[in-house]
């Protein structure tokens, strides 16, 4: 059986409704598929504890702004699922669940497109693919050689400190998620080691503002590539900060002062042994750094935008506190029996996987070949990818931007199909 539709979305979250959004406007038939419950992948790859690191003011999607009390918090995982739920409400998305896209290509008579589901196949003049950035969990192929009675995760898979086996963890992997899941263990009771990455922090709170506000005001959000040929900021690690608790700064330093042991990088493992890089020091280094560059470039905009922001001061500021943590020791050998470690976290980041488009349509690192969202296949677009075109094209602040410029290259590329 073939189903045909003018326009068919593939992925049921922010960015596929957003997508529904405007096509519903413009009164064009399409269907969006998501393959099990709307917002699914905030459920089943985030924590229990997990809410988003942006403000709920940047919770923008197009047509349905944040509305609640509390515009400066963050919303937690479950309420982002309800957030969705309501958008989709709000103007009768048709979204079918449960439908799973395993194969898209080209029509035989190359009209159009073919989408096989788990259901039914699907002919459509229009394809928007919308199932986001991070999919496959990247964890490094040395990590096979740890016996299996240490028990190893993909930070994806992590829940709470709970359903961890008893003993210490370690987690490998400083960004966003590595730092908050290291947080949340460390406060659980449990001995914590943290392999410290290239990740910057940034300041939760500057000068009275969050450091996000600031940083969209400065425009940052909407920075385009310097080489779009080689967009290296899609591959590098978030800044880290966490949106738990109304927010707060994360700091390497207050880590070990909390006692946590913060390691150099993981750059190989043999058995129980594993092998870390001599740059703990310069990696934490570089974290302060990165917070620093961001309040002097803030302190900048302020002065030339005239703006009557308070001076920095301990009641307006959190940048995670002072960087006169101890003296960080260089571990460049360690046993995981020894330190008594029964789980490593790999917090290292997913790569995007679209293994399932049978069209020369990806770059040499499978990232699909766009321009703002429109490929060189007519007909064929893709929405809500990480840096896109620059930073908030993937991100609740920013992805209707992309949205709209698809559905408006759908509207005068092809007539509207007769009712």
């Amino acid at each position: 059986m073939v189903e045909r539709i003018d326009t068919l979305v593939i992925g049921g979250s922010q960015a596929g409704l957003a997508i529904s959004y405007f096509l519903t406007q413009e009164g064009r038939p399409h269907v969006v598929l998501e393959k099990d419950q709307i917002g699914h992948s905030w459920i089943t790859e985030r924590w229990d504890s997990f809410t988003l690191v942006t403000p709920n003011w940047a919770n923008q999607l197009p047509g349905f702004p944040y509305q609640g009390d509390d515009p400066d918090g963050f919303l937690p995982r479950d309420e982002i699922v309800t957030y969705l739920e309501d958008y989709a409400a709000s103007f009768n998305a048709p979204v079918r669940l449960g439908v799973r896209a395993h194969r898209l290509g080209k029509e035989e008579d190359n009209t159009g497109y073919r989408v096989e589901t788990n259901e039914v196949a699907f002919a459509a003049s229009n394809v928007v693919v919308a199932t986001g950035f991070f999919q496959r969990p990247r964890i490094p192929g040395f990590a096979n050689s740890i016996p299996p009675a240490i028990n190893q995760i993909h930070s994806s898979e992590y829940r709470n400190p709970d359903t961890l086996p008893g003993g210490a963890v370690l987690v490998v992997g400083s960004a966003q998620s590595g730092c908050q899941i290291a947080e949340e263990i460390l406060e659980s009771g449990r001995r914590v080691y943290l392999a410290v990455g290239s990740a910057g922090r940034i300041p939760r709170r500057y000068r009275g503002k969050d450091g996000m506000y600031w940083s969209a005001k400065m425009g940052r959000f909407d920075r385009s590539f310097e080489d779009p040929a080689n967009p290296v900021e899609r591959y590098k690690p978030n800044p880290h900060a966490s949106g738990k608790n109304g927010g707060h700064a994360i700091n390497l330093h207050q880590f070990a002062r909390a006692g946590m042991t913060l390691l150099g990088r993981v750059i190989a493992t043999d058995g129980h042994k594993i092998t870390l890089a001599p740059d703990l020091k310069e990696k934490v280094a570089q974290a302060d750094q990165y917070s620093k560059d961001r309040m002097v470039a803030f302190d900048e905009y302020i002065r030339k935008a005239g703006l009557d922001a308070p001076e920095p001061d301990d009641g307006n500021t959190d940048d995670g506190g002072p960087t006169d943590g101890p003296d960080l020791e260089e571990i460049l050998k360690m046993n995981l029996v020894e330190r008594e470690i029964a789980t490593i976290i790999w917090a290292t980041g997913l790569n995007c996987d679209f293994s399932w488009i049978d069209l020369p349509v990806l770059d040499e690192r499978g990232y699909p070949a766009q321009r703002r969202g429109i490929s060189e296949f007519p007909g064929l677009y893709f929405c809500g990818l990480h840096w896109m075109h620059n930073l908030k094209s993937g991100l609740f602040l920013g992805v209707g931007g992309v949205a709209r410029q698809d559905t408006r290259h759908i509207a005068n590329s092809r007539p509207r199909p007769a009712p």
